[in-house]
């Protein structure tokens, strides 16, 4: 069963004609233009090496185009310091792997950033990290140090901490595919609930049922381009590209 999301008509994120070339030569993206709306949850898929991550960088400023522009609620991503910054807090970012400092408590991995770039006091910012790890399901969790957790304990305090910091786009780029096969459905689940709550979401996944339960667009990538785009249930229904039908035949 699809989540259905109501989407504003306004896109919280315009992209256009963004091209990226690393400096070893290899293209990631090339000539690539999307808009992804308010409340939004996009799904993009494809083989190793297509783009996908490169996107997800891109759009958090972590790589920098060599061309065209991205501009995230009316915020152009360019060079100017304070855009760049501003972009940073509007936008969470869970990777493959997830980066907690070893020596910090779970409490505090995530009190951290709120502190330093909300400015918010320690009471203030415990309340709000309490509150996150009753949503993800690990309160229990909070005086506990990464070492202690499992792989999908942590990649849920990864996913608080994110937002801890009241982003208004989540971006997930291959959240689950550094997890064991049962704790993938826990980091899903904290994933479904935040659909559900209608966070504008930009999910790289090899996850098929995730992107088809819960995505409203899927988008299919390879080198550097999108192949394919458009709704959920007609992307795996009736894929109107052959890249696409051999992709998905692979994988399904």
């Amino acid at each position: 069963m699809n989540i259905q999301h109501q989407q504003t008509d306004n896109p919280i994120i315009i992209v256009d004609h963004i091209s990226k070339t690393f400096p070893n030569g290899i293209r990631g993206l090339t000539d690539f233009s999307a808009r992804i709306h308010q409340r939004e949850v996009v799904v993009i898929i494809g083989p190793s090496g297509s783009g996908k991550s490169t996107f997800l960088r891109c759009l958090n400023g972590l790589e920098e185009v060599d061309c065209g522009s991205i501009v995230i609620d009316g915020i152009p991503l360019d060079r100017n310091r304070k855009h760049q910054l501003e972009i940073r807090k509007e936008v969470g970012m869970v990777f493959q792997q997830f980066n907690l400092f070893p020596h910090m408590t779970v409490r505090d991995n995530i009190n951290l950033a709120q502190r330093l770039v909300r400015k918010k006091s320690k009471a203030e910012a415990t309340e709000m990290t309490m509150e996150l790890l009753r949503k993800v399901n690990i309160l229990e969790k909070a005086d506990a140090y990464p070492s202690q957790l499992s792989g999908g304990q942590q990649q849920r305090v990864a996913i608080a901490r994110a937002l801890a910091m009241m982003p208004k786009v989540m971006l997930f780029d291959e959240a689950t595919s550094a997890l064991d096969p049962e704790m993938i459905g826990e980091v899903l689940e904290v994933m479904k609930t935040l659909a559900r709550e209608g966070m504008t979401m930009v999910v790289v996944t090899h996850e098929m049922r995730f992107a088809r339960e819960v995505s409203d667009r899927v988008i299919f990538m390879e080198g550097g381009g999108i192949i394919e785009s458009g709704n959920a249930e007609a992307f795996f229904s009736h894929p109107q590209e052959e890249r696409t039908r051999s992709f998905l035949s692979q994988i399904l």
